[in-house]
C-alpha cells in the first residue's frame, strides 16, 4: 500500500482501516468512513473493549467488522487509527506493536496532546525501524461527513500524505500542517465545534426572548450560520467585508454588533481559544 500513487488510490484501491476505540471520536470516524466512497464498509474494522458501542455500529453498518481484540483488528489493516484517550495510548501501542508490519502499515493517533515524537517513541521496537505516523485532530462533525481534520506526519511519503488527506477530505475537509500548528487546529476545530454549539444555544435563547418559539429560533440561527459560511466560501472574502454589507449607518445591525463588542464578544472568543491550547 505505501508504494501506490494518489491516482490509483482515487480509483478506489482496496484499503483496510482499523480503528481502535469506538467512543465519540472513533465512532464518528468509523461512521464517516462507512458513509464515504474511499473505503469499503467491509474493509473497516473497529475494536473496543465494551460490546455496546460495537453493537451499535454493527446495527448501522452490518458489513463493518467489530471486535474486542485489538491485535486481531490491526492484523490486516493498512491504516491503524488509535482513537483512545491519551493516558491509554501507550498501553494500546504496547499491546499491538509486536504484530505490526512497519514497512506496510501506517499508524495514526487521535490522542490529543501526544505529538509525533512521543508516538514514535512508543512504537520503538529497538530495531531502528518505525512506521509512518500521523497525529490527527478531527472534530465530531466527521460522523456526518462535515468534519475538519488537522494532521501532521512523520516518516510518511508524499503519496501517503496525499492518501490520508484525500480520505479525510471526503469526511469534510482536512489540512496537513506542521506539528507546531496542531494545537491551533485543536482549538479552532476540535474544541471549536463546542464553541459554535454554544453560540447557537445563546442566539436561540435570544430569539426566544424576542418572541420566537425555541424550535423556530434554533432553525433560524442554524440557517443563518449556514448562509454566512456559504457566502464566505463562495466569495472568498474577509468576514468584515460581508459585515460591512449589512451594517448601514445608524442601523440596527451596527448597534447590535457594538453591544456585543462592548460585552467582550471578540476578546471572549480569543481568550477561549487561548485557554484551549495545552500549556
Amino acid at each position: 500500500m505505501p508504494k501506490i500513487g494518489l491516482s490509483a488510490f482515487k480509483e478506489h484501491v482496496k484499503m483496510k482501516v482499523a480503528i481502535i476505540g469506538a467512543g465519540n471520536m472513533g465512532g464518528a470516524v468509523a461512521r464517516g468512513l462507512a458513509m464515504g466512497n474511499r473505503v469499503a464498509v467491509s474493509d473497516i474494522m473497529v475494536a473496543n473493549p465494551g460490546r455496546g458501542k460495537l453493537e451499535a455500529l454493527k446495527a448501522e453498518f452490518p458489513d463493518m467488522g467489530v471486535t474486542s481484540d485489538n491485535c486481531l483488528a490491526v492484523r490486516d489493516a493498512d491504516v491503524i487509527i488509535l482513537a483512545v484517550k491519551p493516558w491509554k495510548l501507550c498501553e494500546v501501542i504496547e499491546e499491538i506493536k509486536g504484530g505490526l508490519d512497519y514497512g506496510r502499515q501506517v499508524v495514526a493517533s487521535m490522542a490529543g496532546g501526544i505529538g509525533l515524537g512521543q508516538l514514535r517513541a512508543s512504537l520503538d521496537r529497538g530495531d531502528g525501524i518505525f512506521p509512518a505516523v500521523y497525529y490527527l485532530i478531527p472534530n465530531t462533525a466527521i460522523a456526518v461527513m462535515s468534519g475538519m481534520t488537522f494532521m501532521a506526519s512523520a516518516g510518511a511519503s508524499p503519496e501517503w500524505d496525499a492518501c490520508m488527506l484525500d480520505m479525510f477530505r471526503e469526511l469534510g475537509d482536512a489540512m496537513l500542517v506542521e506539528e507546531r500548528q496542531m494545537d491551533a487546529g485543536m482549538a479552532l476545530a476540535s474544541c471549536g465545534i463546542a464553541y459554535v454549539m454554544r453560540y447557537i444555544r445563546a442566539a436561540t435563547e435570544g430569539g426566544v426572548e424576542l418572541g420566537l418559539n425555541a424550535r423556530d429560533a434554533q432553525r433560524t440561527v442554524m440557517q443563518t450560520m449556514k448562509g454566512a459560511v456559504d457566502l464566505l466560501a463562495a466569495g472568498g472574502l474577509h468576514p468584515e467585508m460581508e459585515v460591512d454589507r449589512v451594517t448601514t449607518p445608524g442601523g440596527l445591525t451596527i448597534r447590535g454588533l457594538n453591544a456585543m463588542e462592548e460585552a467582550g464578544f471578540t476578546s471572549s472568543v480569543i481568550k477561549g481559544l487561548r485557554a484551549s491550547v495545552k500549556k
